[in-house]
């Protein structure tokens, strides 16, 4: 798959992250090559799928 993107002027204030999936990639900036790989190595009987929570916002202080 080849992605382009151009994104021209980019500023970015703060950024807040609440949660991460188990493969996942966070990146501001640029990069000219991306190389993401992934190996599961647990036995398919062990895993245990249920119910998915949401993420819920914060209450703010």
């Amino acid at each position: 798959m080849n992605l382009f993107v151009d994104n021209k002027e980019l500023h970015v204030g703060s950024v807040q992250i609440t949660g991460v999936a188990s493969a996942s990639l966070f990146l501001i900036g640029d990069a000219n090559l991306i190389r993401l790989s992934s190996v599961f190595d647990t036995p398919p009987e062990s895993l245990i799928i249920g119910p998915i929570e949401p993420l819920t916002p914060e209450e703010p202080e």
